[in-house]
């Protein structure tokens, strides 16, 4: 079965939770594309090969991609594929952030991936809460005998609990500009590289904001290299405290980090949901008029 056993009038949202994935066609120019694994390529020269069978012995992998190259907000920042990250998520989170972003090369003689689901880092209950949604951006051209991801459709949500899955996996061929989407109950993997080419691309994550992410974001981009972001993009990676209190620095949202360092004592805030702000106004209320 290929990607196209999707109906093509289907929309990417209703894909993705029909099939647990779905391929944005043309998400951006492959000119960009291009340029962007230009920047990288002395990262690509320079990594060294994995160590283990999960992460591969064959491919090479590195993050922190948002202070390597500024192109990347362009990729993280996708206004589309967000919209469609925080309808999957917003049920469970007050805030989305970012998960990973890591560049990948597929070397030849790679072996096929061990089938996964990427929420299993989490030991969540499984087949009740989306953690996370992938996004896939080839750099290079994705096809069956160089690597390309295999996904299982149908493989999500409360199927995730079901062993064996069906049916057979399809494989994501791609070109850049391109965009696998898929959610983090999927089960997917690498494909082996049976070609003489290097297949590179890159994965860019986003997960529920009260969860601790496979990236620790705040070392990859401390203060120093976040006061450069985007307000937005700052957010994104963890400059912003996510509903109750969750996250903050002395007390106060992350934020105040983005400006000029200080060493100024500061005071806790609250930062509450509308609701528990309400509950404690009137608990407070109360609390005044029986004094």
């Amino acid at each position: 079965m290929q990607p196209d056993a999707i109906p093509a009038h289907a929309a990417p949202g209703d894909a993705l939770s029909a099939q647990g994935y779905c391929i944005m066609r043309g998400a951006l120019p492959p000119s960009a594309v291009e340029a962007f694994d230009r920047e990288l390529a002395p990262a690509f020269d320079e990594t060294p090969f994995c160590e283990g069978g999960f992460y591969g012995e064959r491919t090479k992998r590195f993050g922190r991609l948002l202070a390597r190259s500024s192109a990347a907000e362009r990729f993280v920042r996708h206004a589309a594929i967000l919209e469609l990250v925080q309808d999957v998520l917003a049920p469970w989170c007050d805030t989305v952030q970012l998960n990973l972003t890591q560049a990948i090369a597929v070397h030849p003689g790679a072996l096929p991936q061990l089938p996964h689901r990427d929420q299993d880092m989490w030991r969540g209950a499984v087949g009740e809460v989306e953690y996370l949604v992938n996004v896939m951006w080839p750099f290079t051209d994705y096809r069956a005998d160089n690597g390309a991801t295999l996904i299982w459709p149908g493989s999500h949500g409360a199927r995730a609990l079901v062993d064996p899955p069906a049916p057979a996996p399809v494989v994501a061929e791609m070109g850049p500009g391109d965009a696998l989407i898929f959610l983090g109950s999927t089960l997917h993997g690498a494909g082996g590289n049976m070609s003489r080419e290097v297949r590179r691309g890159m994965i860019v994550s986003y997960c529920l904001g009260w969860l601790k992410p496979y990236e620790n974001q705040w070392l990859a981009y401390p203060p120093a290299i976040a006061r450069g972001f985007s307000r937005e993009l700052a957010a994104l990676v963890g400059y912003r405290q996510h509903r109750p209190n969750l996250g903050n620095y002395e007390g106060r949202c992350p934020s105040v980090l983005l400006d000029a360092p200080t060493d100024a004592p500061l005071g806790a805030a609250d930062a509450l949901r509308p609701d528990q702000a309400d509950l404690v106004a009137a608990f407070v209320a109360d609390q005044r008029r029986q004094q």
